[in-house]
């Protein structure tokens, strides 16, 4: 299938790795939001405009798919729904390297890097990111839109409901529910569940409500790909 990655920033470049390792789809190129990237390439494909290209590329170059790379969550999904808007279908982006339990359920515009492990009966929703490394144990079910970080670890039966976040090294303990829109910062222990629209730190983590310094810790927080980046030709 020919497919565009949307998003020209450095996890569309991981995807683009995962796609030329996993030789399931023909990705014709990027798209972008920011306009002044249009015509440049990247890593040998072009930056072919913004979504408002797709009927465009659909109808001359025959592109029938996108993934949505995007780190924010809430963008992710909206982007997607943007992209089904035009007919088109959204495509998964798995790592070979990416170990399935034969009965794990994937939703779309799924993106699972290199090193993941998922195990059995897990169900991962639409427009998931796990990222390069992580564990997801037994039966656990990672809703839409939320992203599992790098090396973070979650044991069996953990829920992780839609849009949220769980950091780099984290470790969820099992049976435990991390709320909606919630974030589990970068190396934290979650031994309980994780209340919606929260975020807790630290080991064991608990709840903060107030963080001083709020740039800075969004800057550990957050990996690199979710910032604002420079542009190059």
């Amino acid at each position: 299938m020919k497919c565009v990655i949307v998003g020209a920033g450095g996890h569309g470049r991981v995807i683009l790795d995962i796609l030329i390792n996993a030789k399931e789809h023909d990705v014709v190129g990027f798209l972008d939001s920011n306009t002044d990237l249009a015509g440049r390439r990247m890593d040998g494909r072009q930056i072919l405009g913004d979504l408002s290209a797709l009927p465009r590329l659909r109808d001359e170059l025959g592109v029938e798919g996108a993934v949505i790379a995007i780190g924010d969550n809430g963008v992710r999904r909206d982007f997607a729904d943007r992209v089904e808007e035009q007919d088109l279908r959204l495509v998964n982006a798995i790592h070979p390297s990416a170990n399935l339990a034969h009965n794990v359920t994937l939703g779309r515009n799924v993106v699972i890097a290199a090193g993941a492990l998922v195990c059995a009966h897990c169900q991962i929703g639409d427009s998931v990111i796990l990222n390069t490394g992580c564990i997801v144990d037994h039966e656990s079910m990672i809703g839409t839109a939320t992203h599992i970080c790098p090396g973070a670890r979650l044991a069996g039966r953990v829920t992780v409901e839609s849009g949220a976040f769980v950091g780099i090294g984290a470790t969820v303990i099992q049976s435990v529910r991390i709320g909606y829109e919630s974030v589990v910062a970068a190396g934290a222990v979650v031994i309980g569940d994780v209340a919606p629209l929260t975020t807790v730190v630290g080991v064991p983590a608990r709840e903060i409500k107030d963080v001083a310094g709020a740039d800075d810790f969004t800057d550990w927080l957050i990996p690199e790909f979710m910032r604002p980046q420079v542009s190059q030709r």
